[in-house]
């Protein structure tokens, strides 16, 4: 491509971007403390219907970790007026998908339905939130489930412990110490009535958001919230808001870890500030600028050029209340853990020492702002982000204005981040290494018997 083609194109992303769609909402609160937003868009005939819990596993207390993740699945069970395993059935057979995830900080549910069963949708979701059911049997048939998955999801999948690991490194002593999954220990010793009370704290009306977008008329929705989340009582049990400070570290910290896997890797993590934070919009272009697709720096120099990597990629997790900046690389055939290591940390020092072209940052801008538009292309994830931007921030119009945030970000900010974050005592360095490489320990020695030596 030409220059004067490239400058087209960057100027078109940039129109693009500053002329995108404004996205339109209500929202209100009901009497019990359910937080309504309401987005109408009557282009398709389908709608999402969304509850957000304000619960991740950071409101676990000690010795009930994997509690959220559990209730995730644990809701599905039903109610007294949906049959066991009938919650998927019914919502596939009116054309419907469904649902849910959980992380740190929040849990979310959602079903994307045909326009017209909108207030079907309605119905499952307050069912899940007047009086899902919880008993032995479900509790016994979920932990089955969640066992598997973190078979399948953890265990045996390479690399799966990574955020395990970095965590109980990076977070030690705090509730992000743990990830959602948890530990089937604290599951297995909990009692029936430890997960009914932490049902009865948690996924009550004043603790969730209920995002709805799509094919709707505002006041018929309004209507039916009414009708069917209305008479929900609120939640009476003080609501837990653990706060995390990340711990001082005495220097770099390393572990190495032997996986089933057949190709070394080499993870390094930062701790890093709140999402929504200043800071936190410098570290997004960093992460642009490091690993931002084929042009990005890892790809060019330690993929492409130097052939020191297969893969290296700059993953930021953003927490409510902290988070961890990644980096993530796989030495090529001929090249150790240690090497490629040096080298991502050369990129970085790069970063820090010297600023970043002005060509390449625009470059980056219109990257950004480009994911940023093309995120909301459906209804569902306008759902999700209008309760995001509310739970997290106290303002759901960030989806509209949030990318202003990333546009203030300047050069210097980008090194100021760097400087500041990446930053060896700042560092928790994981090796991840082939179980076949892991050295026996050694066998003590046979004792003689009888006699003298």
């Amino acid at each position: 491509m030409n220059r004067k083609n490239l400058i087209l194109l960057m100027f078109c992303v940039s129109v693009f971007s500053a002329t995108a769609q404004n996205i339109e909402f209500e929202e209100y609160k009901l009497d019990n403390g359910l937080h309504v937003i309401l987005h109408q868009d009557n282009s398709t005939p389908i709608a999402t219907v969304s509850v957000l819990y304000h619960v991740g596993s950071k409101n676990e207390p000690e010795g009930r970790t994997g509690f959220a993740h559990f209730f995730e699945h644990l809701m599905f069970e039903g109610s007294p007026n949906i049959g066991r395993g009938e919650y998927f059935k019914i919502i596939q057979a009116a054309g419907g998908s469904l649902n849910a995830n959980t992380s740190n900080d929040r849990t979310f549910y959602f079903q994307t339905l045909p326009s017209n069963q909108l207030e079907l949708g309605l119905y499952m979701e307050s069912e899940r939130m007047l009086h899902a059911k919880i008993d032995s049997a479900g509790i016994a048939t979920q932990k089955e489930v969640v066992k598997e998955e973190k078979r399948l999801r953890v265990d045996n999948q390479p690399y799966g412990s990574i955020l395990e690991v970095m965590l109980r490194n990076a977070y030690k002593g705090t509730n992000y110490e743990w990830t959602p999954i948890g530990s089937f220990d604290d599951i297995d010793a909990a009692t029936e009535q430890d997960f009914v009370d932490f049902y009865e704290t948690f996924y009550v009306p004043n603790n969730a958001t209920l995002s709805i977008a799509g094919d709707i008329d505002i006041n018929e929705t309004k209507a039916l919230i009414e009708a069917y989340f209305g008479e929900i009582k609120r939640g009476t049990k003080d609501i837990p808001r653990p706060s995390i400070t990340a711990p001082v570290l005495d220097g770099k910290v390393e572990e190495t870890v032997f996986d089933n896997i057949q190709v070394p890797a080499v993870i390094q993590g930062y701790r890093m500030p709140p999402q929504g934070t200043e800071d936190y919009y410098a570290l997004q272009l960093l992460t642009q600028l490091l690993s931002g697709g084929q042009s990005s720096r890892f790809q060019k120099i330690l993929v492409d050029e130097k052939r020191m990597a297969l893969a290296v990629q700059a993953i930021p997790l953003g927490l409510e209340d902290g988070g961890v900046f990644i980096n993530f690389a796989l030495p090529n055939q001929g090249y150790s853990t240690e090497d490629l290591a040096a080298e991502v940390d050369a990129l970085v020092e790069q970063v820090k020492n010297e600023p970043i072209p002005e060509r390449e940052f625009q470059k980056l801008k219109n990257q950004i702002e480009n994911n940023f538009i093309s995120g909301y292309g459906s209804v569902q994830s306008i759902a999700e982000s209008l309760a995001n931007y509310h739970v997290y921030f106290g303002d759901a119009s960030l989806i509209n204005t949030e990318i202003e945030r990333y546009r203030k970000v300047t050069r210097e900010d980008v090194m100021a981040v760097a400087k500041k974050y990446l930053v060896p005592e700042n560092k928790v360095e994981l090796t991840y290494r082939p179980k076949a490489e892991q050295e026996k320990p050694a066998e003590a020695p046979l004792k003689k018997e009888g006699g003298k030596n």
